[in-house]
């Protein structure tokens, strides 16, 4: 039977056409820590260990799965966001970094400005990634949650549950939301991360994204990039309370025209910030008082 380390250069040497040597490893890692609990430090002690025949057949198993491009997130069934462990499966987009930074500047904002608010709007939710983490940073919030797919929001509700959020979920189609919402629903806080890679930019796209993670969340047509901010802006307009806040994620290269669209719709303080990587990410309007 080979050891912990012959197996790691057997992942390497398997997966080095989708990913380099690095991200395997770290994949590699993933899969023991999933296994075993092991911290990172305990995993490089234990290298030399050689795996029971179980554990040899599941690890050989995870990297036959993983040969076909499918994430690691998928092949465990969870990824982690803010500090808790989320479910994820094919229905759902994997929880990123920048979208932990688009709660954070909401988080932020409202304890600067000292507003908390009373009620929360995420549109989009997949996994419920954003709804949740808001729901725990603002637990006197009424939290909606909102998506179109039914597979999505099952996803969405089991995390909820596993993270005691209390989240009230829509079924809906955003682009439909005049049908949706009472005149009188308003938030003091609309978020969405919505779809807005184009399908030029998804030739570019690693195959592990493209052919593995939901098309509905994450694709545009190139003809309407802003397809989607266009009507959650006009949904903001109507039901986003005086002083509230409307934020976004965004495609960084549509920054200033994400801007530029919430200006002409009549929004105050629009601002553009950029992620870790210093890519334009994340996009803050609010109401005229």
């Amino acid at each position: 039977m080979d050891r912990i380390a012959t197996i790691e250069q057997q992942f390497i040497n398997e997966l080095k056409d989708l990913y380099d040597a690095d991200e395997i490893r770290q994949i590699y890692f993933m899969l023991l820590e999933a296994r075993f609990g092991w911290s990172r430090s305990e995993y490089l002690r234990r290298k030399s260990d050689v795996p029971d025949e179980a554990t040899f057949t599941w690890l050989s198993n995870k990297l036959q799965t993983l040969l076909t491009a499918k994430p690691i997130q998928y092949v465990l069934g969870h990824a982690w966001f803010r500090g808790m462990e989320l479910l994820v499966n094919e229905s759902v987009l994997i929880p990123r970094p920048e979208t932990e930074e688009l709660v954070e500047r909401i988080i932020q904002t409202c304890q600067v400005t000292g507003r908390l608010p009373h009620r929360i709007i995420d549109i989009g939710t997949g996994s419920g990634c954003i709804a949740i983490a808001l729901k725990l940073a603002f637990p006197e919030a009424v939290v909606y949650a909102l998506d179109v797919s039914t597979d999505a929001l099952l996803v969405a509700r089991q995390n909820a549950a596993r993270q005691s959020a209390d989240i009230s979920f829509i079924n809906a189609d955003i682009l439909e939301w005049d049908t949706v919402f009472e005149a009188t629903q308003l938030f003091d806080v609309v978020v969405s991360n919505p779809p807005y890679i184009t399908m030029t930019e998804r030739e570019e796209m690693h195959r592990n994204v493209a052919a593995h993670e939901p098309g509905l969340a994450l694709f545009v047509e190139d003809s309407t990039p802003l397809l989607f901010y266009e009507h959650i802006a006009a949904f903001a307009l109507k039901h986003l309370a005086t002083a509230g806040h409307l934020y976004f994620e965004i495609n960084r290269r549509y920054g200033e025209e994400v801007c530029e669209l919430l200006e002409k719709k009549g929004f105050a303080g629009v601002t553009l910030y950029s992620d870790i990587h210093g890519a334009d990410r994340i996009v803050r309007a609010a109401n005229k008082p």
